[in-house]
C-alpha cells in the first residue's frame, strides 16, 4: 500500500484494539499516534474534522465526565471552543480515528476502517 495510514489510538481502548488489529489482518502497518500520551493540536483536530464530514461536537465524547465538568453541551459555544477543549483534554476526542491521504474514519465499528484499505 502506498499511502501512509495513521491510528489515533488509545491501547486502553477495546474498539481502538480492534481497529488496530484489523488494519494489521488486513496488511495494514499504520504509524500509530496515542493521542492521549500526545495530543493533536488545533491545526491538526480541525483537518480530520474536515476529513471526517463532522462537527467537533461529533468528534467528542459527549459520556466522559469532562464534557459535563467543562459544560461543553453549551451550545454557545464556538468550533473553536469545542477543538481547545478537546485539544486541552483528549480523552474529549472518538477514537479511533483512523487516516490514509486525504481520507479518515472513525473506527466504531472497527470495520469502518475496512473502507480506507
Amino acid at each position: 500500500m502506498s499511502t501512509a495510514t495513521t491510528i489515533y489510538h488509545n491501547p486502553r481502548c477495546s474498539k481502538s484494539r480492534q481497529t488496530l488489529a484489523l488494519l494489521e489482518d488486513n496488511g495494514i502497518s499504520p504509524t500509530i499516534v496515542e493521542y492521549l500520551k500526545e495530543p493533536p493540536d488545533a491545526a491538526t483536530l480541525e483537518r480530520l474534522l474536515e476529513m471526517l464530514g463532522c462537527s467537533p461536537r461529533e468528534l467528542m465524547r459527549t459520556k466522559e465526565s469532562v464534557y459535563a465538568e467543562l459544560n461543553l453541551d453549551d451550545p454557545a459555544l464556538s468550533n473553536a471552543d469545542l477543538i481547545a477543549a478537546m485539544q486541552a483534554n483528549p480523552i474529549l476526542i472518538e477514537r479511533p480515528i483512523v487516516v490514509q491521504g486525504e481520507r479518515a474514519v472513525i473506527g466504531r465499528p472497527p470495520e469502518n476502517a475496512l473502507a480506507l484499505v
